[in-house]
């Protein structure tokens, strides 16, 4: 799910010119922000939250009902749930499947380019977009519904960055600058 977001004229943009005209080389601190970046998704995950703090949809019954049944939930004679279906549907959340794929394959990575050092962020799953932006049936033929939008990188609706990641980002950056 690696997307591109252009920062140029962006106080992201001016703080790392900043940082480039006193040291030079920005791989290790594009490093730095990559990592943290990746932590603060996977903190998202861990709390079920945008990167605006708006809480993601939660699941429909439907896909309470097929995670459930999934994970032995239901007695295989009645489809009656179980005491361990009870636990099952209190402990689900939104994006936090069976294997947690999606929450772990988030990355970051320094590349060099003709324009200089570049951040790329992005998942290795191949659903992490439709996860992320939401999605229809009619799109995703294998969905028993349609996805609600659970945003989980720092990237709004437009390919944006996120204020609020970009001021982190900021801070980030000028940390650097200061020490």
């Amino acid at each position: 799910m690696p997307s591109s977001i252009n920062t140029s004229g962006d106080a992201v943009s001016i703080a790392l010119g900043q940082l480039q005209y006193k040291i030079g080389h920005l791989s290790p601190v594009l490093m730095v922000l990559g990592e943290d970046m990746v932590e603060r998704v996977k903190q998202r995950f861990a709390a079920a939250t945008s990167p605006s703090g708006v809480a993601w949809r939660p699941n429909t019954a439907v896909t309470l009902a097929n995670y459930i049944r999934s994970r032995g939930g239901t007695s295989k004679k009645t489809g009656k749930m179980l005491a361990k279906g009870k636990l099952l549907a209190a402990a689900k959340r939104p994006l936090q499947g069976r294997s947690g794929a999606l929450a772990r394959q988030i990355f970051s990575a320094v590349t060099q380019t003709d324009m200089g050092d570049a951040l790329t962020m992005g998942s290795t799953m191949r659903y992490a977009r439709m996860q992320h932006a939401g999605g229809t049936k009619a799109a995703w033929r294998h969905l028993w519904g349609d996805i609600p939008a659970r945003p989980f990188m720092p990237l709004t609706p437009t390919g944006e960055l996120e204020k609020t990641e970009e001021d982190l980002i900021v801070e980030g950056i000028r940390q650097y600058i200061m020490s």
